[in-house]
């Protein structure tokens, strides 16, 4: 149960009233596999890395009983984040039992570990239910992108797409966005590489801005409840991500269930131990995160 009640949860430092998310519904659960990785890249927001166990490799069992519970009240899809999840020796195990129930998505780097495994993942078109990729590829530039992710990377993860939709799964990219690029220029530069790899040229592309690494104290504006009455409807409200998700993190040895994809560094946004007892929760906007999500739309889901 979320028992937090202090001032700084429900009130801005200025002390003006928090915004705040009430949950409509629980359409999509994430689950997070774990910070450990096999790449090191210095901007990861989630500071993943080889070895890393800020959060926890979650197990079957673990995740199994949150896909139960989330079956069992209505979800619509559930998604797979890292780290990288195919360094979890468990997640095939948990991504073959998550198809049989809904709709699948997974980010990966696209690198090693799901190459090593790529047969195994093949065999998974065969699942009741589909199964989406989308693969980081940071910049539309072999060299960049390999700067911060190894080199051979780039041309690793567009093959892994390539693959990915050959033999039939749905595939889209995360890329990093500059707040000075000129963002028609770089996705244009994408769907000529995308071409390149026999990928649809209208490959989705997800754009993340600079969202500071975890634990990082970041000076942005207060997001008041003023503010959400001011600048956002009850339509634009209902695309904050949690008012539709929750994510299911492993740290210290158990389970919790976050607010969503982009808080697990605050205890605070920890909700409970089951999904149901949070979707009734009131999510405070005080995350330097939430401010995203505020300015500029910030949304893991697709």
């Amino acid at each position: 149960m979320h028992h937090i009640t202090t001032t700084d949860w429900l009130t801005t430092p200025d002390g003006n009233p928090r915004g705040y998310i009430d949950t409509l519904s629980l359409k999509e659960l994430w689950i997070h596999t774990g910070t450990d990785c096999n790449l090191g890249c210095p901007f990861c927001f989630e500071d993943s890395k080889p070895g890393d166990t800020r959060i926890e490799l979650i197990a079957f069992d673990e995740a199994k009983r949150y896909i139960d519970e989330a079956v069992a009240l209505g979800v619509e899809k559930l998604s797979f984040t890292g780290g990288e999840p195919f360094v979890n020796t468990d997640f095939l195990k948990i991504l073959d039992y998550a198809l049989d129930y809904k709709p699948c998505m997974v980010l990966t780097n696209g690198t090693g570990p799901i190459r090593t495994v790529f047969d195994d993942v093949i065999k998974l078109q065969s699942k009741k239910y589909d199964l989406k990729f989308r693969v980081s590829i940071d910049y539309p530039n072999e060299k960049e992108h390999d700067a911060s992710r190894g080199k051979g990377n780039f041309r690793m993860s567009f093959e892994t797409l390539s693959l990915m939709h050959k033999n039939g799964f749905a595939v889209s990219i995360a890329r990093y966005g500059r707040q000075s690029e000129d963002k028609n220029a770089v996705e244009d530069r994408f769907r000529e590489i995308f071409q390149e790899y026999n990928l649809p040229a209208d490959t989705n592309i997800i754009v993340f801005y600079n969202l500071f690494k975890a634990h990082k104290s970041v000076e942005v504006p207060f997001v008041s409840e003023n503010c959400m009455t001011t600048y956002k409807d009850e339509k634009s409200r209902a695309e904050f991500m949690c008012a539709y998700s929750r994510m299911i993190v492993k740290k210290n040895g158990s389970t919790g269930v976050y607010a969503c994809t982009l808080v697990d560094d605050d205890e605070d946004y920890d909700l409970g131990k089951t999904i149901a007892e949070t979707l009734g929760v009131r999510v405070m906007l005080k995350h330097h995160r939430c401010y995203s999500c505020f300015a500029a739309g910030t949304c893991c889901s697709e």
